[in-house]
């Protein structure tokens, strides 16, 4: 038996999962975690990772790690996503956390994360064909999965926070900001050829903005006993959501049941690559994930070391929703 912490440093927040790996395969998560610390907040065109940034999340691992040493955890993998990976200035951040925590942050390379991610939907979901997306804040992963085998993956330096601080207001969003950011997921998905197989396919959404979709129609059908981890939605009703959604200012984003509030300010722009994904490859429906990166490297790790196929939790395992509300 292993207890193995499972630290995802992300461009908007950073969460902690502290789970019990067994000699047969199986696991079971005995601690979630999350804070929301922005770390790609002011990045800016030069990506460099802003100080106050860096000091309020470099005291969020410091609580991560306490956390996993109470519950005396074998192991801690601390990783980093699209903000670390991006930055100019990765070097001294992943340097003063180490000062700071002892923690040796594992930089992901954006196939990498595309990788857990498609271990953690594979193993967790009934998919065989699909596109898999991933909204961060500062990079979303593409997959592309058929007869069960991911075929194809790439990362595109778009995410709820770098989208949102490029081209859209936080407060009202103007017609203005809304075609560029549009445009700029456009070109992205322009440039990715093999998204043209996925057409028709059903997508599997990842990341707390996707979530939101799930969440506020969860409030609105007054069905909050569904698990959002296999949620679906049609593609009328996920632009039904964003267009409830998009002409909102500030205050009245905060008060859309459903919608965290300290996502208010970036959830237009965590919403969009979804939109334009389902509009893109003309998909009829959308499956949300509550696993991701955290259990991918999970299930890699059981793999590893037993040999054995992964045992999954049973389906209320995966019904905890460690999102910020």
């Amino acid at each position: 038996m292993t207890k193995l912490a499972i630290i995802d440093l992300g461009s908007n927040s950073t969460r902690m999962t502290i789970s019990q790996v067994n000699d047969d395969g199986s696991y079971e998560v005995i601690h979630r975690d999350q804070s929301m610390v922005r770390l790609s907040e002011g990045m800016g065109s030069d990506k460099v990772l802003q100080p106050k940034a860096m000091e309020r999340t470099i005291q969020v691992m410091q609580e991560f790690a306490e956390i996993a040493q109470k519950y005396k955890a074998d192991k801690i993998i601390p990783t980093a996503t699209a903000a670390v990976r991006q930055a100019t200035n990765k070097a001294e951040f992943i340097q003063m956390l180490a000062d700071q925590t002892g923690l040796k942050l594992r930089v992901l390379t954006g196939l990498e994360e595309a990788h857990y991610d498609y271990l953690a939907i594979i193993h967790t979901l009934p998919i065989s064909d699909a596109l898999i997306i991933d909204t961060g804040g500062g990079s979303v992963e593409l997959v592309y999965v058929q007869s069960t085998r991911m075929v194809q993956s790439i990362s595109v330096p778009i995410g709820s926070v770098n989208l949102t601080e490029a081209y859209l207001e936080k407060d009202k969003i103007s017609a203005k900001g809304l075609f560029t950011a549009n445009l700029a997921i456009e070109r992205q998905f322009s440039n990715v050829p093999w998204l043209q197989n996925a057409r028709h396919l059903p997508i599997v959404a990842l990341g707390g903005s996707n979530r939101t979709f799930a969440k506020i129609s969860r409030r609105f059908r007054n069905v909050m006993d569904l698990p959002i981890h296999g949620y679906r939605l049609t593609a009328e009703d996920v632009f039904d959501i964003f267009q409830a959604v998009l002409p909102e200012d500030m205050e009245g984003r905060k008060k859309i049941p459903g919608l965290a509030k300290d996502r208010a300010d970036i959830i237009v722009g965590g919403m969009l690559p979804l939109v334009n994904a389902m509009q893109y490859i003309d998909a009829t429906q959308v499956i949300f994930s509550q696993a991701g990166l955290r259990e991918g490297i999970v299930f890699e790790y059981i793999q590893q070391k037993t040999g054995l196929d992964v045992v999954t939790p049973m389906p209320e395992d995966m019904t905890i929703d460690d999102d910020v509300n």
